[in-house]
């Protein structure tokens, strides 16, 4: 059976959503079938109308379907990405996850690969430590936690090893380097996912 490769993001302004849809794209390339979907907006009227970008990025919506628990327990890997929120995922993605403890509690997502994304708009913004606390979640469900290491000399430039990242200078679209890391970053996750799918006699 083909490798089953779940993407969910959160996207204020649609930073996230385009790294996630290059994530997506590599995983597609290395033979996996392919779910992209969201998270549901639960911030204030008043606080989205705040930021421009924002405002236009869900006026646009829907993007794309929104993520249930079978989504979940369908996928043999996840990736999860998020803006940083003052160092930690935003909480309308974490919302999501929250609603997960069935799963754990009956064992469904232990051994599942798993990895994480993001976008800050500064350097120093939080970004390792965004993709940490959202893989610290996987600890907890059992799942196999992939990095995106430096395994390509282009990820060396793209700089950073725990996951996929951008950093939005002046309301900036991610850039062709950090889009083909997330390409990598995908394309490794339906790779490692499909030989532990085998491993558990599932080919």
């Amino acid at each position: 059976m083909t490798t089953r490769i779940l993407v969910v993001y959160y996207s204020a302004t649609g930073n996230t959503a385009k790294l996630a849809a290059a994530l997506a794209g590599g995983a597609a390339d290395a033979g996996a079938e392919v779910r992209v979907r969201t998270v549901a907006e639960t911030a204030p009227p008043e606080a989205i109308a705040t930021n421009p970008r924002w405002q236009a990025w869900v006026d646009a919506g829907p993007h794309d379907e929104l993520a249930t628990l079978a989504d979940l327990e369908w996928a043999d890997g996840l990736a999860i990405g998020s803006p940083t929120r003052f160092g930690g995922p935003a909480s309308q993605l974490k919302s999501y996850l929250d609603t997960t403890g069935g799963l754990w509690a009956k064992g469904k997502l232990v051994d599942k690969v798993a990895t994480s994304f993001t976008t800050a708009s500064t350097a120093h913004g939080g970004l390792e430590a965004t993709v940490l606390a959202m893989n610290n979640i996987f600890y907890h469900w059992g799942a196999i936690v992939l990095p995106l290491g430096y395994g390509q000399p282009h990820l060396l430039e793209s700089g950073n090893p725990y996951g996929g990242s951008f950093v939005s200078r002046k309301a900036a679209e991610p850039d062709k380097e950090s889009l083909e890391a997330l390409r990598i970053q995908g394309h490794r996750l339906a790779t490692i996912a499909g030989y532990v799918r085998v491993g558990r006699g599932g080919a």
